[in-house]
């Protein structure tokens, strides 16, 4: 019984990414819990078990804690997996921040300005972090806030003092962000909607990895990255992209921590883009 309980217990240090270890109190949750399984629903016949089985093989020998999300239109299909997991945002919080600035200048019936439009293809393009800091400052957390809010986005927890890099996000809330980037809503108007998705489409080639990795020809891509090292779980390396062509219109999110390297987690991403980009083309 002993045994059981420290090997256990050592599992849960290993997840945590720390040299110490988690209470033992950690340990009555069920097994279950800690390794979730890929879920599927499509009404495509065979569609949702093939997902299922291949996102579930692309990741099993991947280390690090991994949340993925995609929503199919087309076929209506589902996929998750730790849909409710929290996870420091780093730079993918950045489309949050263009939405709510969009929807605040909707409301008071007002164009971006040239400066805010200067800040905003640099937050994007670029994912420029002084850009996404004026422009969080200028905001202000009410205002963001509310977007979240009327976004219902209520599990998105902006970051406090400025460190906008530390939002938590969850793989839902940000299925729900790129759901509003893609169809008409009374959130964000359809220039809005265009005009992000611009943006994310003309993200600088070397930060089109992710989500993009795959793709099929012929598919528009609009991704947008984050990257973010820490003493706890090393490093967070996140994706979410909106695709759409050959007979798909779907969106997808993979969020992950306990990374060793940055590669290692975009190699992590990848893998599970792949074979989703690979299985929706031959549906």
């Amino acid at each position: 019984m002993t045994s059981g309980i420290s090997r256990r217990a050592r599992v849960l240090a290993a997840a945590v990414g720390t040299g110490v270890l988690v209470p033992l109190v950690a340990t009555a949750t069920p097994a279950s819990a800690a390794a979730p399984a890929v879920t599927c629903t499509s009404a495509k016949a065979g569609l949702a078990a093939k997902l299922k089985k291949d996102i579930t093989a692309a990741l099993a020998t991947r280390k690090g804690t991994v949340a993925v999300g995609l929503y199919d239109r087309s076929t209506n299909t589902t996929c998750t997996l730790r849909a409710n997991s929290a996870y420091d945002s780093a730079s993918v919080v950045k489309v949050t921040v263009l939405a709510a600035l969009l929807w605040d200048a909707k409301k008071a019936n007002r164009y971006l300005t040239d400066r805010e439009n200067t800040l905003a293809k640099a937050m994007i393009t670029k994912s420029d972090n002084a850009a996404t800091s004026t422009l969080w400052k200028q905001l202000g957390m009410t205002k963001i806030k509310n977007f979240l809010s009327a976004a219902g986005m209520t599990q998105t927890k902006p970051g406090a003092n400025g460190y906008w890099g530390l939002t938590q996000i969850t793989v839902t809330e940000e299925q729900k962000l790129l759901k509003l980037l893609t169809a008409k809503n009374a959130v964000l108007s359809d220039n809005s909607r265009a005009y992000i998705l611009k943006l994310m489409g003309q993200v600088v080639s070397s930060q089109r990895w992710g989500t993009p990795y795959g793709v099929p020809s012929g598919v528009t891509v609009a991704v947008k990255n984050g990257w973010l090292q820490r003493s706890t779980n090393g490093w967070r390396v996140h994706s979410v992209g909106a695709f759409k062509g050959g007979g798909h219109d779907y969106v997808m999110t993979v969020l992950s921590h306990g990374n060793s390297t940055m590669n290692y987690g975009i190699a992590t991403i990848q893998a599970v883009a792949k074979v989703i980009h690979k299985d929706l083309a031959a549906s």
